[in-house]
């Protein structure tokens, strides 16, 4: 089993990628004790996800993610038009890397940052206007809403409208692309990664009872002792291999083909061209 997941790892760093057709790519880390693995997961022209691969480090720093990037790009993945969802701390490493990427903060995530700033009372309001301005009708819409918003939080919660504030265009870049909403559903926030995410975490929960097993961990057993980076390579790859197998087609796929047309038509659109997961 041990061998198993060494050679899972392996393919995920290394296997070639110049046969995928890939639309939108994000990333996003998952910890395992003082280990943080960062990894990539990309939608395909099909609207099948596929996970491409993982570095391990200690934080999701800039570093860490250009060698990902950089790693992706030499095993010939094609993302010259990407979109992208993660947190704010990887766009340094994005615009490095990539000419024109296109970047959506994921909506849920900054919900939630703004909502841990307000005092109760005021959270499920400030939620239910944050919502409705990003189904608005446009993005214009949207922002004039999101401004007027934050304009009432300056004068009692400073932190909390900075916080919306903060990278406020990116977040309504599935209503500048003009998506249909099944597709927006699926490109508005980092769930499609996350799911992944959780598959990665259940099958190497820290639990106590797992080292007395004779045969050792398996893949639907707990790890209770992470002994290097590598382990935790091993396990995380495992457990984005075992996500894979469970993937179904995103929503919104059959759109998937004319949003490769807008992308395309990038650099004419008179927005911001990056699409990834707030951190404030």
């Amino acid at each position: 089993m041990n061998a198993d997941r060494f050679d899972t790892s392996r393919l995920l760093i290394a296997a070639d990628l110049s046969e995928l057709d890939v639309v939108a790519l994000m990333i996003d880390g998952v910890h395992f004790a003082e280990h943080c693995c960062v990894v990539a997961l990309g939608i395909g022209i099909d609207g099948t996800k596929h996970p491409l691969a993982l570095v391990e480090g200690s934080t999701e720093n800039t570093t860490l993610v250009r060698d990902l990037l950089v790693g992706l790009r030499e095993r010939c993945l094609d993302v010259t038009r990407p979109i992208l969802d993660g947190c704010t701390a990887l766009r340094a490493a994005v615009v490095e890397v990539f000419d024109h990427p296109v970047i959506q903060r994921c909506q849920e995530h900054k919900i939630r940052n703004v909502r841990d700033k307000l005092p109760e009372r005021l959270r499920s309001v400030v939620q239910k206007r944050m919502r409705r301005a990003y189904h608005a009708e446009s993005a214009l819409t949207a922002e004039a809403a999101l401004t007027a918003l934050a304009a009432e939080l300056d004068k009692t919660h400073p932190g909390a409208a900075a916080s919306l504030r903060e990278g406020m265009a990116e977040t309504l870049t599935v209503l500048r692309l003009d998506l249909p909403p099944t597709l927006a559903r699926t490109m508005r926030s980092t769930n499609a990664i996350e799911s992944m995410i959780s598959i990665c975490r259940d099958k190497s929960t820290n639990a106590s009872g797992c080292a007395k097993a004779r045969s050792g961990p398996t893949l639907s057993g707990p790890v209770k002792n992470w002994r290097d980076e590598q382990m935790a390579l091993r396990w995380c790859a495992a457990g984005m291999v075992e996500a894979g197998k469970q993937f179904r087609r995103i929503n919104g796929h059959l759109h998937l083909r004319d949003l490769r047309d807008t992308l395309d038509r990038a650099p004419q659109l008179s927005v911001p061209t990056v699409m990834m997961r707030p951190s404030t």
